[in-house]
């Protein structure tokens, strides 16, 4: 009775975690990556500029 060690091999190979794959990404994109980032961060301060404006304390007599 023999066992392949086919399945053996394969199992000891770790999955490539999140954050490698979305680096190996990010390299073979590079220029869509940076617009999408440019994007999110413009809007995110978008976001904190709108939310600072509604939430500015109103002072009498002002």
């Amino acid at each position: 009775m023999s066992q392949s060690p086919a399945p053996a091999t394969a199992a000891a190979e770790p999955k490539p975690s999140f954050v490698k794959l979305a680096m190996r990404n990010m390299v073979r994109k590079g220029r869509q990556s940076l617009f999408h980032f440019a994007l999110t961060a413009v809007g995110f301060s978008g976001v904190l500029l709108l939310l600072a404006w509604f939430a500015r304390p109103s002072l009498p007599g002002a």
